[in-house]
């Protein structure tokens, strides 16, 4: 049995970035560049003033001399007259420099006397001042190696870029299995269930830029799943829903045979029954059938293996330690994902285990706003323990 490091590495292993396209920058937001944009402009494009006020010579700005004002400097309108010593242009915040100024004189600082300007405070040269060229020039490229945030998209817009390399949305086939199981809106029967772990897996995936595609419930018999199988094909990853463990009906990994089967089972809980290989020519993930198993699976294994169709840099995601609230009882010989809850602490956060761990529970999985995880065979630890945490922010 594979520990979660062994198999998330042979999943990793397993995925191959997915193509590329242009999208218009209006679209860019939350997607993965996957080439450069460069600047076409110096930002800003001329020097500016940081603050109302009067642009002016620091020579001449001594305190309580009066300055004649001979114009005025506003955002996209500038002044197109020539300042000469002893001159000031009344100018707006944003609004270009005249030549020869090198100074702001904030208002605050001057005191208006008719057509002049009067001196209280003395600014420094390049006060106040945003010179040509500050924030970017033009050919700087930009190339965050993440998805692509609002901060981002505000920057190639202000750097005049209008369309965008980004990698394609992943195309990720989920296919539910078993006959137990019926989509929301239809009425079960009295021995089944209505599925989620696919709705719940699409919701997540989609929130990290995949394309998440629902496909039909496969039911047991193997003419239904080839048939969910074929009809995945062109999916950059196929990720099934059940029917991993080893029971007469759980029909997954029979399909995919030993010879593309790479793992199966892992040393976690919730999530044993986990595998992965190659079905069809794509890449492939069975998921167990339990809501909670699948999702906690989700977070650990799908997300860093969608990074990794992106072309980011994937690995685990990332923890952080926290303050366990009560004692916790010795672990298993699995590493045990165990939704809780945190809260602020003086030092650190606080973390709170639900009592009931179940793995069918989805209650609990939606009050949690992180996973605790305890490692395998841990002793028992005591309230104020630092234990492993991971967010959960989808």
């Amino acid at each position: 049995m594979l520990t979660v490091a062994e198999a998330l590495a042979r999943i990793l292993a397993l995925m191959a970035p997915v193509g590329v396209e242009t999208v218009p920058l209006a679209e860019a937001g939350g997607r993965v560049m996957a080439a450069p944009a460069a600047a076409r402009r110096d930002q800003p494009p001329f020097d500016t003033t940081a603050m109302d006020g009067y642009a002016l010579r620091a020579e001449d700005a001594a305190e309580g001399a009066a300055l004649r004002v001979v114009g005025e400097s506003q955002a996209g309108r500038r002044f197109e007259g020539v300042m000469k010593p002893g001159e000031a242009v009344r100018i707006f915040t944003g609004a270009p420099l005249p030549p020869g100024a090198d100074a702001i004189l904030i208002q605050e600082n001057a005191a208006r006397e008719g057509d002049a300007v009067r001196v209280l405070q003395p600014p420094r040269a390049g006060e106040f001042v945003r010179p040509l060229g500050l924030d970017f020039r033009a050919g700087e490229e930009l190339f965050p190696r993440r998805r692509l945030r609002a901060g981002d998209v505000a920057l190639l817009a202000a750097m005049n870029v209008t369309q965008v390399s980004v990698r394609k949305r992943a195309r990720i086939a989920l296919i539910p299995t078993g006959d137990e199981l019926v989509n929301p809106g239809e009425t079960p029967g009295p021995d089944q269930i209505v599925s989620s772990n696919n709705f719940g897996l699409a919701a997540m995936l989609r929130g990290f830029g995949a394309d998440p595609v629902l496909a039909p419930i496969a039911r047991d018999t193997r003419a239904s799943l080839d048939a969910a199988l074929d009809a995945a094909r062109g999916a950059d990853l196929i990720v099934t829903l059940g029917g991993a463990s080893v029971g007469d009906h759980d029909l997954v990994r029979d399909a995919l045979g030993d010879e593309q089967l790479d793992f199966y089972k892992v040393a976690m809980r919730p999530g044993k029954p986990l595998m992965a290989g190659r079905v069809r020519g794509a890449p492939m993930i069975g998921l167990p059938g339990n809501p909670v198993s699948a999702l906690v699976c989700g977070h650990v294994f799908l997300r860093p293996a969608l990074d990794a169709l992106l072309g980011l840099q994937a690995g685990p995601l990332p923890r952080s330690r926290a303050r366990l609230v009560h004692d916790l009882d010795p672990g298993g010989p699995r590493e045990h994902y165990m939704r809780a809850t945190l809260s602020p602490g003086e030092d650190a956060p606080r973390v709170v285990p639900f009592d009931a761990q179940d793995s069918s529970m989805l209650s609990r999985l939606s009050a949690a706003d992180c996973l605790m995880v305890q490692p395998p065979h841990a002793p028992a630890m005591r309230a104020g323990t630092m234990i492993d945490v991971i967010a959960l922010d989808a």
